[in-house]
């Protein structure tokens, strides 16, 4: 009110845009669940997340949760407001919207795979950071491709506690009423409504397998059995770490431009997050790990990726780790990286 203003498209929803008293507004609607963003008066931008119905109880937890987090690849809580039914948390504002919205959203450019996998060890570090650093321990409960902001550089930051729980490091699991997003749930969560950081584990294996497949995790438009990406990749993850068949699974879009040893940890990487045992799910600090050393972000010494002799060296133990997990003991990545070491430096980013 009392002011000009507009609607453009910007962070989570609808962004709306105008004067108010002077100062430059932009603010990014939805409803329960969203986000209001506004761009404060200096120039720093906020996001608000309003509250209602079932919200009040997830407000709660989400302050109670955020305010104790502090890590770059998680949403920063600025402040909250409580005015008699009104409830709003108050978040620095990231400006490139949600990676669902990149990866599925109409007449969006192709993402290449360097971005997708900068987005996927960013996103990796801050799961990995509440699982494994903070105490007592945040299982999120919703991680999925629509609670990943991405900023102006594409940089990950995992949105949403609404639903996340603190787990004791003492206790093995939480009991609790199942939630979350259809598509993303571990099987023993949603059967059991038993929950661990392993359930975390299966929701980001299933944002892995999106960014190797740009599917959705659900879509009623594919053929009868191919709804679900879980099941209609697990056996294209099969052929891919027995064969190194790529085609069938890998986003047609990218048009083969990646690099094969890194999509090739990258499909280990998914096919052991979302095993049906949760006892076999890597923890989140192993994924990091892998898929670290897949990116140039302070860790390769000025080597780009695809280039570096890293890529060779498949005996690691996270590697071998995770072929245990995937598909048992077989040795797949060692015999493919001996007759595909000419093949890291074929593509350049």
């Amino acid at each position: 009110p009392g002011g000009r203003g507009g609607e453009e498209r910007g962070g989570v929803g609808r962004a709306e845009r105008g004067e108010h008293q002077g100062v430059h507004v932009r603010r990014a609607v939805r409803h329960h669940g969203g986000v209001r963003a506004r761009q404060a008066p200096r120039g720093g931008r906020v996001r608000l997340k309003g509250g209602g119905g079932q919200g009040e109880r997830e407000f709660q937890a989400e302050v109670e949760i955020i305010s104790r987090v502090h890590h770059r690849h998680l949403v920063s809580l600025v402040g909250y407001c409580i005015a008699e039914d009104h409830r709003l948390l108050v978040y620095d504002f990231v400006s490139n919207d949600t990676l669902h919205h990149h990866l599925h959203g109409r007449g969006r450019p192709v993402m290449d795979w360097p971005t997708r996998v900068k987005i996927a060890a960013g996103s990796a570090r801050g799961l990995a950071y509440l699982h494994e650093d903070c105490h007592p321990r945040i299982i999120h409960r919703d991680i999925k491709s629509s609670n990943i902001l991405l900023d102006e550089h594409f940089e990950a930051q995992v949105a949403d506690f609404g639903l996340a729980r603190l787990a004791e490091n003492d206790v093995t699991h939480v009991s609790t009423r199942v939630m979350g997003t259809f598509g993303y749930l571990a099987p023993e969560y949603a059967s059991t409504g038993k929950l661990t950081e392993k359930s975390d584990v299966f929701s980001f294996g299933v944002v892995l397998l999106e960014l190797i497949t740009g599917r959705k995790p659900v879509d009623s438009s594919r053929p009868l059995g191919d709804e679900s990406l879980v099941e209609w990749s697990r056996p294209l993850l099969n052929r891919a770490i027995e064969n190194q068949e790529f085609d069938e699974l890998v986003d047609p879009r990218l048009d083969g431009e990646y690099d094969d040893v890194e999509m090739f940890r990258v499909i280990e990487a998914a096919a052991a997050c979302i095993r049906h045992s949760a006892a076999r799910r890597p923890k989140m600090g192993q994924v990091v790990r892998v898929l670290d050393s897949l990116t140039d972000v302070d860790l390769s010494n000025g080597v780009q990726p695809g280039k570096s002799q890293m890529f060779n060296v498949a005996n690691t133990a996270d590697i071998r780790q995770f072929q245990r997990m995937a598909f048992g003991s077989q040795d797949f990545s060692s015999e493919y990286s001996q007759s595909r070491s000419s093949m890291s430096s074929r593509r350049d980013f």
